[in-house]
């Protein structure tokens, strides 16, 4: 879909609902004759598609404290967010190597952990009873990270990890993480929960030790992510490789998959100069979803300009239902022949 010169419709919180039914007649579960869903492990997700208030910390805790609101407004339990909502992903990187103006810029609006700004979120998930799964780009000392925080719904920070190596040229002002990271799953007020930022999707030993620790709901979190156009480009960053890989992550993991990106408007490919970039270079990029443990999609798509709210009621039994058939880290895996090793030691600077 092409959407030049169409403004943003930052109003408009657009309500996608869909309930996943295993008792329905159409069902894939009830054609193969399993029982009906046991409506007490029922969650209500909901994953946002909007525009960040680029390089603009305090009008980007606003924003995300709305959205908060709002979903709560429509029932959510939990709601996620795309990778570095706040305060927007740096799409000129994909335009120019250098841009010290906007570096600088970047570091002074990006948020730190312990910050006064990530203490607000905190007060308003807890306020508006909202497990938050939130994507930014994290201020650790004038270091940036491309980080994600899970914040139950009292308001407690329960994880903060790091995208373990970033992208390409990414890689241009953000830094890597340690083992700390590996922290990526947590029990919550709604079940197990998860996330990974970007093409983490891609790295299999990464995935592989997060299946190990048993999602029920994992969040994927992306940039804006527009429609392949032709074989100039890789397919794999495009909306719908982008899309595979989670979709796929759903399939492998046999767990709901929150499928959140952001979208880009005019002002923003104004504001970072990308209108000769790689990617991010038009308006759009919107591709927010939500996928079954069996990489069913349970959304409708709300076109690539438009904001708006993706919501669904899952039950997590599901995922019961289709561990019978698959369970990679389980009865579906091979450790006499092939296993993972892992080094959570945070390796520190001085020693």
């Amino acid at each position: 879909m092409a959407c030049h010169g169409q403004q943003l419709h930052s109003q408009r919180l657009i309500r996608c609902d869909t309930m996943i039914d295993s008792s329905t007649q159409d069902s894939p579960m009830a054609k193969l004759g399993i029982a009906s869903k046991d409506t007490r492990h029922q969650v209500r997700v909901a994953v946002t598609q909007a525009e960040p208030r680029w390089l603009d910390l305090q009008g980007s805790i606003d924003k995300t404290c709305a959205l908060i609101v709002e979903a709560a407004k429509g029932g959510a339990e939990l709601l996620a967010f795309p990778e570095c909502w706040i305060t927007g992903y740096p799409a000129w990187i994909w335009a120019r190597p250098v841009d010290t103006d906007l570096a600088s810029r970047y570091i002074k609006n990006s948020m730190r952990a312990d910050g006064p700004e990530m203490a607000r979120i905190q007060q308003c998930a807890a306020d508006n009873d909202m497990t938050v799964v939130l994507g930014f780009s994290e201020n650790f000392h004038n270091t940036l990270y491309i980080s994600q925080a899970i914040i139950d719904s009292d308001g407690k920070l329960l994880a903060l990890r790091r995208k373990i190596k970033a992208t390409h040229m990414e890689r241009t002002i953000f830094g890597d993480a340690s083992g700390d990271a590996l922290t990526s799953v947590v029990d919550t007020r709604v079940g197990r929960v998860g996330a990974l930022s970007c093409w983490e999707h891609i790295q299999p030993l990464l995935k592989y030790y997060l299946y190990s620790h048993r999602e029920q709901i994992h969040v994927a979190a992306w940039p804006p992510l527009h429609p392949y156009k032709d074989e100039k480009e890789l397919w794999s960053m495009s909306r719908e490789g982008a899309r595979a890989l989670s979709q796929t992550y759903a399939i492998e993991s046999q767990a709901f998959v929150l499928h959140a990106t952001s979208i880009i408007s005019e002002q923003g490919i104004s504001l970072m100069n990308t209108e000769r970039g790689a990617v991010m270079s038009t308006p759009g990029g919107g591709s927010s979803a939500i996928f079954g443990p069996d990489g069913r999609i349970l959304t409708e798509d709300i076109p690539q300009c438009e904001e708006g709210i993706l919501y669904a009621t899952l039950d997590l039994d599901e995922i019961l239902r289709c561990k019978s058939f698959v369970d990679v880290c389980g009865h579906y895996s091979r450790p006499d022949m092939l296993w993972l090793g892992v080094d959570r030691e945070v390796k520190k600077h001085v020693q």
